[in-house]
């Protein structure tokens, strides 16, 4: 049925008893009033339609409601768009020629949302060329119509050109935004906001991807009175266009950084895909502590507490602050949610987090415990074989960290067993080699490590490493050699300096110093080539390198050289450990053992738990002489058999101390321990790898 294209309505009666008055061609009856029941009774419009002619449906529109040719066409198209019927739209709509006319609309708009005072001070008789906004309201939306015509069609393309029209029309008009008494025509208005939102959507499916971001940029440059839902979705798909192309990150996340704000203060509801998205954005940034300032500045109620304990210890755990991360699903397993069904994914994660740390392991067992019981008679296959694959972590850390040797067995047996129970993925083979590994399994390690290292097909440089240090714990240097060498055709990058640094730690074993320095020196010059120097790892591998080179030069008494090498690490990173390990050490071949102990002291400081330090704290300790000395080195060792049970060197020394105080049969002991682990030592701790 037709629509009147004006707000107000006069009878059929009249409209018959008076004569319509004269026009022009190029004004608009449209604009006039008209009903639609009474023009009904007048015209049979179904059997106009069906059965004229364009022309002849065209002619009875002119002639009934005494429109001009291109408003006669946009009610015709618009009644075919109406009924589905796309291509005999099209046909009508063809024959408007919109770029002829756009200069007389961009003038009717001009003049009919000029501010009143302006057009009051012009002319106040209107031109008999001009055209009215309805007029210009009915064409524009016979525009918008053709472009949706041509794209249900498939030609997206020219959808896009035809859609464009109306925003270069309107805009030329109103170069600088609209007014708001631009809205006394709610029909311009609307056709206008439909326009600016379907143009972007149109350019993006036809894959011109620069013409869509145009287009959405376009549409947010200039106040165009869009309602603020419609104005927050337009800068929403623009963020999301952005991000995912990849050609705009940052003014991405600052779009979203704009919705979330407005979020916040109530302007726009809650809409979960700005938080998604927002999410992505920081994260591929690796900006994960805006992540989860964002998430706890969202109003209570959008997420649960456990929810949203989750997700920020997600974030936390990803900005590298697994401390915090912890204490957030410490409180998801709390007494206040002991009577709540168990959120499985937060369980995982603790004990995830509890795996990486040894001192949080018996958290981490309960953690895993809880998953495993939640998880029972429930079809989590997955779920259960992480949680086992947890618990098997945390029993090993467990042991590792244990003062009594029986509880240390059984803990190492909890450990295998429970990783046992998981399905057989490459992780799960690995960490089963690396159990093994560190209880000097050694067989067993290798046959994981191989297992693994084909799984993964060879592309894993954990994998390579774990094969090399079991073949260095047989003492087979060469073919820990051949394995490096096979490892560094297999991966590159980051892995490959890895690799490398672990052929130099060989090499020194070996006793060829030469080809040691040669080797660090290829590293060093591919770390220092990197433009990318703030990559952690990267400058990770160049610290220990000049520390592995500064231990090495003073083991030759080339002083000089080591200082050198040390100053080099301390300008990487100041507050290390290890380099102020070395430091002590570099003191002590010097026989400066109170300059060294002092090294050592800050070494400690930094990390109590540092063993090395521990270690040759309680060397020099005993090499100054003193009795009295002799009891806190003592000291020192058991705290460094306590936290490594496997270290040669603290069994060694701890006899040397039994020794000196007359206790050979335990002398004997150490000696004997450190003798059988330093026969399955690897050139680098397994840990590392």
């Amino acid at each position: 049925m037709l629509c009147a294209c004006s707000g107000e309505q006069f009878k059929t009666e009249e409209a018959a008893a008076a004569p319509p008055p004269p026009h022009s061609p190029a004004e608009s009856l449209a604009t006039r009033d008209f009903s639609v029941s009474g023009l009904s009774s007048t015209i049979d419009w179904e059997s106009k339609l069906e059965d004229a002619q364009v022309d002849e449906a065209e002619s009875t529109l002119k002639e009934a409601l005494s429109l001009n040719y291109e408003e006669a066409r946009a009610l015709l198209g618009r009644l075919e768009y109406q009924k589905g019927n796309y291509d005999a739209a099209l046909q009508v709509f063809q024959g408007i020629d919109i770029k002829l006319l756009s200069p007389r609309m961009s003038k009717a708009i001009a003049e009919g949302t000029r501010p009143r005072k302006s057009r009051s001070r012009g002319r106040n008789v209107k031109s008999a060329a001009s055209m009215s906004l309805h007029s210009v309201s009915l064409l524009l939306e016979a525009i918008l119509l053709k472009s949706k015509s041509l794209a249900e069609l498939g030609r997206i393309k020219e959808s896009a050109k035809e859609c464009k029209l109306i925003l270069d029309t309107v805009e030329s008009a109103l170069p600088n935004g609209t007014h708001q008494n631009i809205n006394q025509d709610t029909k311009l208005l609307e056709t206008f906001h439909t326009a600016l939102e379907l143009l972007p959507t149109l350019w993006l499916h036809a894959g011109h991807l620069d013409e869509s971001v145009t287009a959405y940029r376009r549409a947010l440059l200039k106040p165009w009175n869009l309602h603020p839902q419609r104005l927050a979705k337009l800068q929403k798909d623009l963020a999301s266009t952005l991000l995912y192309s990849g050609i705009g990150i940052e003014e991405s996340v600052l779009l979203l950084f704009v919705l979330m704000h407005k979020i916040l203060h109530g302007e726009i509801p809650w809409d979960p895909q700005v938080m998604d998205h927002l999410t992505f954005a920081l994260s591929i940034s690796g900006q994960f502590e805006y992540v989860a300032n964002h998430v706890e500045q969202v109003l209570p109620g959008v997420y649960n507490r456990v929810e949203r304990w989750y997700f920020l210890a997600l974030c936390y755990s990803a900005a590298g602050d697994d401390r915090t991360a912890l204490n957030l699903l410490k409180k998801v397993s709390g007494f206040s949610e002991n009577n709540k069904k168990t959120h499985l994914p937060s369980f995982l994660l603790g004990a995830k987090l509890c795996s990486r740390d040894p001192n949080e392991s018996k958290e981490g067992i309960n953690f895993a415990r809880g998953v495993i019981n939640a998880s029972s008679g429930k079809n989590e296959r997955h779920m259960l074989s992480q949680a086992h694959k947890f618990l098997g972590l945390c029993y090993g850390n467990l042991a590792r960290i244990s003062v009594s040797d029986f509880e240390r067995v059984h803990l190492h047996r909890e450990s295998i067993d429970s990783l046992s129970r998981t399905s057989m993925d490459p992780e799960i083979i690995f960490c089963l080699g690396m159990e093994n590994a560190v209880q000097r399994n050694l067989t067993l390690a290798f046959d994981r490590a191989m297992a693994y290292s084909k799984t993964s097909g060879g592309s894993s440089v954990k994998g390579w490493k774990l094969l090399a240090l079991v073949a260095s714990a047989e003492q087979r240097l060469k073919d820990v050699e051949a394995i490096i060498d096979v490892a560094l055709d297999e991966t590159g990058n980051i892995d490959q300096l890895e690799l490398l640094r672990l052929k130099a730690i060989v090499q020194i074993v070996q006793e060829q110093p030469k080809r040691a320095i040669e080797t660090y020196r290829i590293l060093l010059s591919l770390v220092q080539g990197n433009t990318n120097s703030l990559i952690v790892g990267e400058r990770r591998l160049e610290l220990e390198a000049w520390l592995d080179l500064a231990g090495l030069y003073s083991e030759h008494e080339l002083w000089v050289d080591s200082d050198i090498c040390i100053k080099k690490a301390r300008s990487i990173q100041f507050y290390s450990p290890r380099s102020w390990h070395t430091t002590g050490r570099l003191f002590e071949a010097q026989e400066q053992y109170k300059e060294a102990i002092v090294a050592f002291s800050v070494s400690l400081s930094i990390d109590s738990d540092y063993v090395p330090s521990i270690i040759s704290t309680a060397e020099t300790l005993m090499k100054m002489g003193s009795k009295k000395s002799i009891p806190i080195a003592k000291s020192f060792l058991m705290n460094a058999v306590r936290l490594e049970p496997t270290n040669h060197d603290a069994w060694f020394n701890l006899g040397m101390i039994y020794k000196i105080e007359g206790l050979f049969e335990q002398a004997a002991d150490s000696f004997q321990a450190a003798h059988e682990l330093k026969l399955s030592a690897p050139v680098q701790s397994f840990q590392s790898s």
